[in-house]
């Protein structure tokens, strides 16, 4: 385990705040609503808590280099040093993408994803008919 910080300020981004209502939306269309009042409560719980402990519990997300060219473009494109900051937590369903700042003492939220939602907007990408 990570030696315990001096109480890192856990941040959650405006991206964060939409994916949340994405997961809520997605939650309530299959019937599964309590899972969001889970999710929300493990938040504030455990996963900020442990954030807030220890910013580096999380993988490094740059462990694992992007495979696509334009994801490698938007590496490149990224200022120096934020790819290193990455990191992933995985709590239940959910990964969770984050970077620790630590010259600020903080920690930015910056999305999170179900497992079970795609990745893509199919119906929109490829409508149909």
């Amino acid at each position: 385990m990570t030696e315990a910080a001096a109480g890192a300020r856990v941040v959650l981004t405006a991206t964060f705040r939409e994916r949340l209502t994405a997961i809520g939306d997605f939650l309530a269309e299959v019937e599964a609503g309590d899972a969001y009042d889970d999710l929300l409560a493990a938040l504030a719980g455990t996963v900020i808590p442990n954030l807030e402990r220890f910013p580096k519990l999380g993988r490094r997300y740059a462990d694992r280099l992007p495979q696509s060219l334009e994801a490698l473009d938007l590496v490149r494109s990224m200022r120096p040093g934020a790819f290193d900051a990455l990191r992933e937590y995985l709590h239940g369903d959910y990964l969770i993408l984050y970077a620790e700042a630590p010259a600020e003492h903080t920690v930015y939220l910056l999305t999170i994803r179900h497992h079970r939602q795609l990745s893509f907007d199919f119906p929109r990408i490829w409508p149909a008919g």
